[in-house]
C-alpha cells in the first residue's frame, strides 16, 4: 500500500468540529485509511502533505454547473434568463465544436482544482471531451450530454437523446470510476412530453440518475399549470421523473405542495444562488425546503451566467439569500450551508466523499488560515462559509492523488489552458457572429 500524509493541520470532522490531526492516504485505493492526532501518522506514511497552519477540509462539490461555458464568461450579462439563452447563449452555442468544449473545460476544472473543489455534475455537449478532461485532471464528476427538442423536428431530437442515452451507457464507472454519467433532459419546458414518456423509463431501466433544470423561473412553471393544470413538479412526478436517484437543479419557485413531493420522494435540489441573483430568476426557498426534508446541495451553475467557479463565493451566497427569502437572520446559517457544499453534495451525486474519516474517498482540500481576512479565527465553519475564497486554497487532493501543491497545479497547466481556452472563446465568437 502506497501512503500520503496530510500533516500537521487542522481537521475539519463529519460534525463540523476541528481539532488538529493527521490524516493518513491509501493512494493505491484513493481513500482516508485513518485520522490521528498531530505527528501519529507522519512516520507511516511514503509522502507527505504539510498541512501546518492551514484547515484540512472535504473538497468541495459543485453539483450543478456547465464547465465548458468557462467560454462565454463576461460575454452575455445583465439579462433575464429566456432572453440570456435566446439571444446570447443558444446562437453561439450552435457553432460549438469538441476542441471548444474540451478547452473550456480544462480552463474550468483547473478554476475549479485551485478554489479546492474535487467532484462536480456537468450537464452540457460533447461530453466525450468532458469525460476526458475529468480523467486528465484526476478529478471526481457525474456526467450527463443535454438533450432538448426546442428548435429540432422529431429526428434530431430522437437523435440527441439517444446520443445522451449512449454516452451515460458507454461511459459510466469510466476513469478508474471517478467517471459516473447521468440522463440530462435540459428541463420540463423545453423537452416535449413525448420525450420524457419514452425515454425516461429507458434511463431507470439501464440504472442511469436524471438530472435536469426545474422552477427556475416564473416561465418555467406557468406555461405547464396553464397546459395540464398541474405544478411543474407534479407534472414530473407524472413522469416518472422524481425518484431518490434523481436531482434537480435552481427550484428556486417551487410551493409548499412541491417540497413536500420532493421530500416523500427523496429527490435532491441544486441551489444556484449566484445564477438565480444574476439572472433574477428568483430566491429558492432554502430554508423551507430543508424544514420539508428535502436534500440541498449546491451549485454554479456555468460561468456564463455566475461568472466564476468559486463554491466558497456561492456558499456566501447561498446564505445571504437564504436569509432575505425568509426574511430571517438565523435561516440557511453557516453550518448547514456547508454541508450542502460537501457531504450533501457528496450524496446527491452518488460518491462517497464530502467528509473526512475512514474509508471514505480521500477527496480533501487544505486551506491557509495565516490571512487578514481569517483573523482572528473565533469560528473557522462561520469562516468558511462567510470569510474564505478560493485563493486561500494551498493543496488539493481527488482520490489520493495530489491536484494542486502550494497553489501549483499538477495535473494541469493553468498557463496552457488559459491560453488555449482564450484562443477557443475568441474564434468561437467570431463564427457565431
Amino acid at each position: 500500500m502506497n501512503t500520503l500524509a496530510v500533516t500537521g493541520g487542522q481537521v475539519l470532522f463529519p460534525d463540523h468540529s476541528v481539532a488538529e490531526a493527521d490524516i493518513l492516504i491509501n493512494t493505491d485505493a484513493g481513500t482516508i485509511e485513518e485520522v490521528g492526532s498531530n505527528g501519529e501518522l507522519a512516520g507511516t506514511a511514503d509522502d507527505h502533505l504539510d498541512a501546518a497552519g492551514g484547515l484540512v477540509i472535504p473538497g468541495l462539490v459543485n453539483a450543478h454547473t456547465h464547465v465548458a461555458m468557462t467560454l462565454f464568461r463576461g460575454a452575455a450579462d445583465d439579462k433575464p434568463l429566456d432572453a440570456w439563452l435566446q439571444e446570447d447563449i443558444w446562437p453561439v452555442e450552435a457553432e460549438l465544436t469538441g476542441e471548444d468544449v474540451r478547452a473550456g473545460a480544462r480552463l474550468g476544472i483547473a478554476e475549479m482544482i485551485r478554489s479546492g473543489t474535487t467532484a462536480i455534475a456537468d450537464m452540457y455537449f460533447f461530453m466525450p471531451e468532458v469525460a476526458a478532461v475529468v480523467e486528465e485532471a484526476c478529478i471526481r464528476a457525474r456526467l450527463g450530454h443535454g438533450c432538448i427538442t426546442v428548435g429540432k423536428d422529431e429526428e434530431a431530437a430522437h437523435e440527441d437523446f439517444e446520443a445522451g442515452l449512449e454516452f451515460a451507457k458507454e461511459h459510466n464507472d469510466t476513469a478508474n470510476g471517478r467517471v459516473k454519467t447521468l440522463f440530462t433532459p435540459h428541463s420540463l419546458t423545453t423537452v416535449d412530453r413525448q420525450f420524457y414518456e419514452e425515454y425516461i423509463p429507458e434511463a431507470h431501466d439501464a440504472g442511469i440518475p436524471v438530472h435536469i433544470h426545474a422552477n427556475e423561473t416564473t416561465q418555467e412553471v406557468e406555461p405547464l399549470v396553464d397546459e395540464y393544470g398541474k405544478r411543474p413538479l407534479e407534472y414530473a412526478d407524472d413522469l416518472g421523473i422524481l425518484t431518490e436517484e434523481t436531482f434537480l437543479a435552481h427550484g428556486v419557485h417551487v410551493d409548499e405542495t412541491e417540497r413536500e413531493l420532493l421530500a416523500e420522494r427523496g429527490t435532491s435540489v441544486v441551489h444556484c444562488p449566484a445564477s438565480n441573483m444574476k439572472l433574477a430568476s428568483g430566491m429558492a426557498p432554502i430554508q423551507k425546503l430543508h424544514d420539508a426534508g428535502v436534500t440541498v446541495a449546491l451549485g454554479t451553475d456555468g460561468a456564463g451566467s455566475n461568472n466564476d467557479l468559486d463554491m466558497f463565493d456561492e456558499m456566501r451566497d447561498a446564505a445571504m439569500i437564504g436569509k432575505l427569502a425568509e426574511n430571517d437572520a438565523s435561516a440557511v446559517p453557516a453550518d448547514a450551508v456547508l454541508e450542502m457544499a460537501t457531504k450533501a453534495g457528496a450524496e446527491t451525486l452518488g460518491f462517497d466523499s464530502g467528509r473526512i474519516e475512514e474509508g471514505a474517498n480521500a477527496d480533501l482540500a487544505v486551506l491557509d488560515l495565516d490571512s487578514l481576512h481569517l483573523t482572528p479565527q473565533h469560528d473557522l465553519v462561520s469562516h468558511l462559509v462567510y470569510a474564505a475564497r478560493g485563493s486561500d486554497v494551498r493543496h488539493t487532493v481527488c482520490d489520493g492523488q495530489v491536484l494542486m501543491e502550494d497553489r501549483e497545479l499538477t495535473t494541469l497547466s493553468a498557463d496552457d489552458v488559459m491560453a488555449e481556452g482564450s484562443k477557443h472563446a475568441t474564434e468561437l465568437f467570431a463564427r457565431a457572429e
